[in-house]
């Protein structure tokens, strides 16, 4: 039998908004997957911009949002 422990999803809570844990790990993950960009622009071979990273960073959160909103929807 398998025991899961009771972790409350409500990271830390400032008033009225209450920030969740997912929250802040795709808050983490998009930081670190921007920052790892940007270095990798930074190779001879790799031929984007800090602009052009910027731009996609945009749509892949866009995508996330709209593609877990979605889910949920049709789900």
């Amino acid at each position: 039998m398998f025991v899961h422990p009771d972790i409350n999803p409500v990271a830390f809570s400032l008033g009225p908004l209450a920030v969740h844990w997912y929250g802040l790990m795709y808050l983490l993950s998009f930081l670190l997957g921007w920052g790892m960009a940007i270095v990798r622009t930074r190779q001879p071979h790799i031929h984007w911009g800090r602009e052009e990273v910027g731009d996609f960073l945009f749509y892949v959160v866009l995508g996330v949002v709209l593609g877990g909103r979605i889910g949920y929807v049709v789900s």
